[in-house]
């Protein structure tokens, strides 16, 4: 049997979170408060480096186990252009949740966030053996809902009107995708 190399997809590969280096690109890009708008449902602030660095040393710290964070790398230039990651994986239940984020927006649309998710996928249901696994997105970010649907989640649920940006109302979505889902997926 030959073994394929987990953490690389076509244009990326998930490398170990680094806390110092993930505090430098969190203050980075912050300061683009569109990435951080579709990123975090949290007000837009610019982030100073040095106090990224500690909340995300002391989050990495209090880590539970079933936290599996790591940095998006793309395989061109092999800089880190992203963060994503699987949480709270280690439920009876076998569940988990899918963050992530493509903080170089000249990267955007390009297929970089989709193949990042694919390789999160794989691992949550090869290596961790999960049943589902969920995540969460704003109305706004169509781009997300799209690449989200044609990867196979599934729409689950909304909470209607739960977020305000730009003076809207927006609904934030839960999706998710089921092992066997995924798996389908892979045989098309």
């Amino acid at each position: 049997m030959k073994m394929s190399d987990l953490f690389t997809g076509k244009l990326t590969r998930l490398v170990a979170f680094d806390p110092d280096k993930m505090g430098e690109l969190a203050a980075r890009w912050s300061r683009d408060s569109e990435f951080y708008q579709l990123f975090d449902s949290d007000p837009t602030l610019p982030r100073n480096a040095k106090r990224a660095q500690e909340h995300f040393r002391e989050r990495a710290e209090k880590d539970r186990p079933g936290s599996f964070p790591f940095l998006v790398q793309s395989l061109h230039d092999e800089r880190i252009i992203g963060e994503g990651g699987l949480f709270d994986a280690f439920e009876p239940h076998r569940n988990a949740w899918l963050a992530i984020g493509i903080g170089e927006r000249e990267l955007w649309g390009k297929g970089y966030g989709t193949d990042a998710v694919h390789i999160l996928l794989r691992f949550g249901f090869e290596e961790l053996n999960l049943h589902r696994i969920n995540l969460g997105t704003f109305g706004y970010n169509t781009r997300a809902l799209r690449a989200y649907e044609k990867i196979g989640f599934a729409h689950e649920g909304a909470r209607r009107g739960a977020l305000r940006r730009d003076n809207k109302r927006w609904d934030d979505y839960f999706m998710g995708i089921l092992k066997s889902e995924w798996e389908a997926k892979q045989n098309e």
